[in-house]
């Protein structure tokens, strides 16, 4: 087996801790979002989504990849 130990061990406290990174940069958002310009939220909001989805997919990649020796 190929696996990478430290590859997947890094990867299983990142899914781990990302659900908390998400919970905090969305409760900062929804403190700062009333605040700010209205063009600004719209971009705010935007970068939000396409990180956290982002972020999600390589995830869910790495985990694959990584097991699967690919």
């Amino acid at each position: 087996v190929l696996a990478s130990l430290p590859l997947q061990m890094m990867l299983y406290f990142n899914v781990c801790y990302f659900p908390l990174w998400c919970l905090a940069e969305g409760t900062m958002l929804l403190q700062k979002y009333s605040l700010l310009p209205r063009y600004y939220q719209l971009l705010l909001l935007a970068a939000f989504l396409i990180l956290s989805l982002g972020e999600g997919f390589r995830l869910l990649l790495g985990y694959i990849g990584n097991l699967q020796e690919k």
